[in-house]
């Protein structure tokens, strides 16, 4: 595809004819920077920023380059504080900067292609605020594209920049409406790169899951369910108790066409019985996505303000921010400190009553870290009365059932517990769910739910498997073991920089910085049927690098082992082949410059390249 035009990561190669162009522009061009006698121009955040190339064969047409958060700097920290520009530290954005391309091809699509690539660039590692120095006379370009300016104008040598700011999300949106069906038409030419889809999802959150595209989500080809290995979302690997089994094996021709208990009421009694609560505190749902849209559409508006641990569960910032619209927060975990929440911040957090919703998971998806009920117990029962807490508690059974909000949510107006039944008793594929609130709080989400929310095989088994207590228990303690086993296989493999285990079915692997990216391994194991999934979107704080696998039974984790090596020996033998493609391609290209130099009787047949 040499006649297509290729957008990709800066190769070593590239980084001399970067700076060569950074100079022919920036210095004997615009006159923002003096000239250099070496004819060339780089700066400080060299080797810490990521540049994205465009070009058509050996001829390069242009590049773009972004400073991920995670480098802990900017190019604006030249021109502005942290106190004048404070959208750098508390909202972690990404810089998009240097947009920069050859003369001959500027009357082409090429500048407005590095833009596109950029943002997909960001999207894929979490990124949900870009900064940007926009030259002043062309502001209005970077205005169409859906930046603003911050207010702040900033002169470097001859040239003047308005700094600017945009959301991603929105900056997405604007471009597939304004320019969606010419990237469609330019995408048919392009040689797309990078490790990131072309196209973002057209609508919902991005979720697990993508193994059942391998078995066919027309259902014709089922029995590729026995050749996939579906570690990519968190379903149980054990099957549902036996009891569970047998009740939807007795008579599935009338389970299937009979209607259910219109308010399932006997799943209602049920819970109430083995979790000792009372009902009229109890809501069910078709899974926990069923009553976190029920419950959230009718809590918030555009107007509310909202705090969610990052990294979380991506749900959440769907329906929050995309769906209704609110200002939403985040209290940032780090890898530093173990993912662990720390409860003095989110106490001096949420002292002020700020928030209309705070959302906790715990323990934590995808960090799978647990806080203690009473440490958080602490901390909402100090906060102000205006303020809601969700605590999602879907996985808590791997670590006690006991340590659970749940009483206290019965009681306290301001807190619901959310409980997933599929994930803990193996019924991801029936979708049934409850929360705990007030009686006042419940009463109202059960005026707002319709006839018949969990359907009569769901009911059967989730009433069927709570009453087998023994079963699950013995299966959640199987699971941790299984976890360690897995995370011992896994960290015996050469180019992984941490396996975290955390403590419910899953764990979460970080490659080495000059690794390849998460996206790029998960994408290898497909190729051996073997479904992970990539963190980086969910969170900046994973810069790129981190993926989760949820535990299987022995053998399918052997598989996942398996894979996983092959994956990385796999990405090594590219990395090796470019390398000693690069290093030739440097040989012709200096041969090249010696014989012109010699043509032309430069003395000791040099030039400066």
């Amino acid at each position: 595809m040499d006649h297509a035009v290729q957008l990709r990561t800066a190769t070593p190669r590239d980084l001399d004819w970067i700076h060569e162009l950074r100079h022919r522009v920036y210095a004997e061009e615009l006159g923002q920077h003096a000239a250099d006698p070496s004819g060339r121009l780089s700066d400080g955040l060299d080797g810490d920023n990521v540049y994205l190339v465009a070009a058509r064969g050996e001829t390069r047409i242009g590049f773009v380059s972004l400073t991920p958060p995670w480098v802990g700097r900017y190019s604006l920290d030249k021109y502005l504080t942290r106190e004048e520009l404070p959208e750098l530290t508390e909202e972690a954005p990404f810089e998009i900067r240097v947009l920069t391309v050859e003369p001959r091809w500027r009357s082409t699509a090429a500048a407005p292609l590095l833009m596109y690539a950029a943002l997909r660039w960001v999207a894929a590692r979490g990124g949900r605020r870009v900064v940007a120095m926009g030259r002043t006379e062309l502001l209005d370009m970077y205005l169409a594209a859906g930046l603003r300016p911050v207010g702040h104008t900033v002169r470097s040598g001859a040239v003047s920049f308005e700094v600017l700011n945009g959301s991603v999300a929105e900056l997405t949106r604007t471009v597939g409406e304004r320019h969606g069906r010419t990237l469609e038409r330019l995408r048919a030419a392009l040689d797309w790169r990078l490790d990131v889809p072309f196209a973002p999802r057209a609508d919902g959150c991005e979720h697990g899951g993508a193994f059942f595209s391998a078995i066919g989500t027309d259902f014709r080809t089922l029995t590729r369910r026995h050749e996939v290995v579906a570690a990519d979302v968190l379903d149980a690997w054990y099957p549902p108790s036996p009891a569970v089994r047998a009740v939807l094996t007795e008579d599935p021709g009338w389970a299937a066409r009979t209607s259910p208990p219109t308010g399932a009421e006997g799943l209602l009694a049920e819970i109430a019985a083995v979790r000792g609560l009372p009902e009229e505190s109890l809501v069910v749902g078709a899974g926990s996505s069923d009553l976190i849209f029920r419950a959230f559409g009718r809590w918030l508006t555009p107007g509310s303000r909202v705090l969610l641990l990052d990294p979380s569960y991506g749900e959440y910032a769907h329906v929050t921010e995309r769906v209704i619209g609110c200002r939403v927060d985040r209290l940032r975990l780090s890898r530093e400190d173990g993912w662990l929440l720390d409860p003095a911040r989110l106490a001096a957090a949420t002292r002020s009553g700020t928030y209309d919703l705070v959302v906790v998971v715990n323990p934590n998806n995808p960090t799978g870290r647990h806080a203690p009920a009473d440490a958080l117990r602490a901390v909402i029962e100090a906060s102000p009365a205006r303020t809601r807490w969700w605590i999602d508690e879907a996985y808590l059974g791997y670590v006690d059932p006991a340590d659970s909000l749940a009483g206290l949510a019965a009681t306290d107006p301001r807190v619901v517990v959310c409980t997933s039944l599929s994930k803990m008793y193996a019924l991801s594929g029936m979708r049934a769910a409850y929360l705990v609130a007030a009686p006042d709080t419940a009463g109202e989400l059960r005026r707002w739910t319709p006839p018949w929310p969990v359907s009569l095989p769901a009911q059967l088994a989730a009433v069927t498997a709570l009453r087998d207590p023994a079963y699950y228990k013995e299966r959640w303690a199987r699971t941790a073991v299984l976890r360690r086993e897995l995370a011992a296989g896994l960290a015996e493999l050469d180019g992984f920089a941490s396996v975290d285990e955390g403590v419910a079915n899953f764990l979460t692997v970080t490659l080495r910085p000059d690794g390849p990216s998460a996206a790029r391994l998960v994408r290898e194991c497909r190729r051996h049927d073997v479904y992970l999934r990539d963190l980086s979107p969910m969170s900046p704080a994973y810069e790129g690098r981190t993926f989760r696998v949820a535990v299987r039974d022995t053998a399918e984790n052997a598989r996942i082992v398996a894979a996983c090596r092959s994956a990385l020996e796999a990405l090594e033998a590219v990395a090796e082949a470019e390398a000693v493609a690069e290093a030739e391609a440097e040989a012709v290209a200096e041969a090249e410059a010696v014989a012109e130099a010699v043509a032309s009787g430069v003395p000791g047949g040099r030039v400066s390249l």
